[in-house]
């Protein structure tokens, strides 16, 4: 399966797609990236193989393009952005510290290259892990200037009854930071149970954010780097659903028979900007 040879080998796939849809395409101006679970971070990589500083300038701070198009919008739904490693980031392993420790020693005979990354277990030519890099521009691959390129970004996530993705790793956040949900009152979005705006944090205070905390060091690496950039995050709830067992599916509607989720692509719709 192609999903299984790695995120930076499945982000090269899609920076070439785009690259060649944009070849055939001249009158484009515009581009956004709307991505699915791991798909997230294929996104995110490709974005990094496709940004471009404005006029050759590398200073870091000035908005560049993707591909030389006007970033928009980049959203991703249920995206294990934080990884998968231990901290309860994969619910289907009911937090046992024991179950996730043999995970991270087999995941890599399943889910091959990917395993390894969502894992946090690859070591390639000694570098740190690739999700880790992905905080932080990394060579010639611009992973935060591409995300800072868009006009938003946006994290969905699944606050509870998703098996495979947890509501941490795909909202960006640690656990201090989860907030207190309450049953969504709107007739028009009624899986949709909070809704926040998360600025940005200078370099400055994402170090000292790094020097106080006690938790995971590689996560934390992972939160305080996303965080160099502002996020929406708009958390759902499928638990009054009945098909709320394959919640990290139906918040896609990936089959037309679980629809329940169809009131997050229109929240999604809704707020798309162009």
């Amino acid at each position: 399966m192609l999903t299984l040879d790695g995120v930076d080998v499945m982000g090269e796939r899609l920076a070439d797609e785009v690259l060649d849809v944009v070849s055939r395409r001249p009158e484009l101006t515009k581009i956004s990236f709307l991505a699915h679970s791991v798909g997230g971070l294929a996104a995110r990589y490709a974005i990094a193989k496709l940004y471009r500083h404005p006029d050759g300038v590398s200073d870091g701070n000035t908005k560049g393009t993707i591909c030389g198009l006007e970033a928009i919008n980049f959203i991703t739904v249920a995206t294990p952005h934080l990884g998968s490693r231990g901290n309860k980031q994969v619910p289907l392993l009911f937090g046992s510290l024991a179950m996730e420790k043999v995970a991270c020693r087999v995941v890599h005979w399943i889910f091959r290259r990917t395993g390894k990354h969502l894992f946090l277990t690859d070591d390639e030519e000694g570098q740190p892990p690739l999700l880790q890099r992905m905080v932080e521009d990394h060579g010639d691959l611009y992973f935060i200037s591409a995300l800072r390129a868009f006009k938003r970004r946006v994290v969905y996530a699944n606050a509870d009854c998703d098996h495979i993705v947890g509501w941490r790793t795909s909202s960006i956040r640690r656990n201090t930071e989860l907030p207190e949900l309450a049953v969504s009152s709107s007739e028009k979005y009624p899986h949709i149970v909070h809704e926040e705006y998360s600025e940005e944090i200078d370099d400055e205070k994402c170090q000292d954010s790094m020097t106080d905390c006690n938790l995971d060091i590689l996560e934390e690496k992972m939160v305080t780097g996303l965080r160099r950039v502002s996020w929406e995050k708009v958390d759902v709830s499928f638990q009054s659903s009945i098909t709320s067992f394959a919640a990290h599916s139906i918040i896609q509607v990936k089959y037309a028979f679980m629809n329940d989720g169809a009131d997050v692509i229109q929240h999604i719709i809704d707020h798309f900007q162009l």
